[in-house]
């Protein structure tokens, strides 16, 4: 009974493993040659499996780019959550900044997440299957501007906005500030555009918010 649950635990492990080095090995092709321009079999090649491997975890190439994306964004939205919506904090406004700010760490500190925003900024068209890969995008963005508009009105109840500010507007502001600085930041791979003041930049944004 033991060996039969030591054999099923190390098979898991083993699949695990095998998935987890399929999703980097498409993180790797799609970097080099693009999405579009990708097969499960350059996959399959570069993770060093057979096809028949590769399709016993992922069904096409949207499941395995999926998986990929899910990586980074499910912690980026736990992240969020934490960092965001904290009823409790003294400080609406410092809670965007430190998102914001925390998210570009992410990027300079995670070679990992600085692929796959590159992949999906810039590797990538959203046409034809991908197409629903898109409308996904939207729709998350269309929750990450309803969460900064949920911390924008607490922030106006603590009084730290100016008067005629509306919290969903400064949201949506934000938002789209943040989506063209991240898209800069990806393309500035020398560093000395974007990169070396994205923080600054946002601090400067969220400053301008604040009531003096």
């Amino acid at each position: 009974m033991y060996e039969t649950y030591g054999t099923v635990r190390k098979t898991k492990e083993n699949a695990e493993r095998t998935r987890r080095r399929l999703i980097e090995a498409a993180r790797e092709v799609f970097l080099m040659r693009g999405v579009g321009r990708t097969t499960m079999e350059h996959i399959a090649i570069q993770a060093g499996v057979t096809r028949g491997a590769i399709y016993w975890h992922f069904s096409n190439k949207i499941d395995l780019f999926q998986a990929m994306r899910e990586q980074v964004f499910l912690p980026l939205i736990d992240r969020m959550d934490d960092t965001l919506l904290i009823e409790g904090s003294e400080d609406a406004l410092t809670c965007i900044e430190n998102f914001l700010c925390g998210t570009i760490q992410v990027l300079i500190d995670s070679i990992e997440t600085r692929q796959v925003y590159e992949i999906m900024m810039i590797k990538c068209e959203y046409v034809d299957e991908f197409a629903t890969i898109l409308q996904q995008v939207l729709s998350n963005c269309s929750r990450i501007a309803e969460k900064l508009q949920l911390v924008y009105e607490r922030a106006k109840l603590q009084e730290q906005l100016h008067a005629s500010h509306d919290a969903t507007q400064l949201a949506m502001d934000t938002h789209l500030f943040f989506i063209g600085l991240l898209h800069m930041w990806v393309k500035d791979t020398r560093g000395d555009q974007f990169r070396w003041q994205a923080i600054e930049l946002v601090k400067a944004h969220m400053s301008l918010r604040r009531r003096a």
